[in-house]
């Protein structure tokens, strides 16, 4: 007897419910029961029947036929259901239900949660920026330095990342104003430079190509300390 319930329980398949589906439902506006509604109706089109009977799901639900069909046909309204017609390989019409709009509006929101979460970032990558200009310069922005920020993001569209770097650099040559940030900023763009791999890459470059000229001598063996690099000069100045 255990084996032949353990076989009916195998046979009569499984449905997978979605995890979005349960993170997103509320958001569609669907009830539990509308929840529990598609449900129902997904596991039977896993099971090969797209076109379950109303008494069958009622019967699954402890609810009338009544109440099942108008459930279905708010879950229509609500664009989440639908209802397919095609013809058999005999001809003959069959109606399907279809959950396609469903699973579209779900990318839908997720697509939009993922815009907001990078919206959202952004803003707190800006916000950092400031603070960060205002420790490094020991100072509060002028509002002229504010507004040259606003401009590089919002106009020049370089990353707030981008802007950090060209800070330490500025840093690192000691040199606290915006115009030299500026200069390292648009030395970057020419180069189509604007990643943090990017960057560093170029620094290696440079150094590379300092210790190259400043040390001729294959034999020389201390290289000494590193030269800061001065962004406003041209490449062709270092070679």
């Amino acid at each position: 007897m255990k084996n032949e319930l353990t076989l009916d329980w195998i046979s009569a398949g499984q449905t997978v419910l979605p995890t979005l589906l349960l993170r997103y439902y509320r958001r569609l506006d669907l009830s539990n029961d509308e929840l529990v509604l598609i449900l129902q109706i997904k596991s039977y089109m896993d099971q090969g029947n797209y076109f379950p009977k109303m008494e069958e799901i009622a019967r699954n639900m402890n609810m009338t036929e009544q109440n099942v069909f108008k459930a279905v046909h708010q879950l229509i309204q609500k664009k989440v259901l639908t209802i397919e017609t095609t013809n058999d390989e005999q001809g003959m019409s069959q109606d399907a239900y279809s959950l396609n709009m469903l699973w579209e509006r779900i990318i839908i929101l997720m697509k939009q949660e993922k815009s907001d979460d990078a919206i959202e970032k952004e803003e707190t990558d800006e916000k950092n920026l400031y603070s960060m200009f205002e420790s490094e310069f020991g100072r509060p922005l002028s509002p002229i330095e504010i507004e040259t920020l606003v401009a590089w993001i919002e106009n020049d569209k370089y990353s707030p990342e981008l802007i950090q770097l060209a800070l330490r650099e500025a840093v690192l040559s000691q040199a606290y104003n915006f115009k030299y940030i500026d200069r390292i900023l648009l030395n970057w763009e020419k180069k189509n430079i604007r990643t943090k791999e990017q960057v560093e890459k170029e620094i290696q470059r440079y150094r590379n190509l300092s210790k190259t000229n400043d040390f001729k001598d294959e034999e020389q063996k201390d290289f000494g300390p590193v030269p800061m690099i001065n962004w406003l000069k041209d490449d062709k100045d270092n070679n």
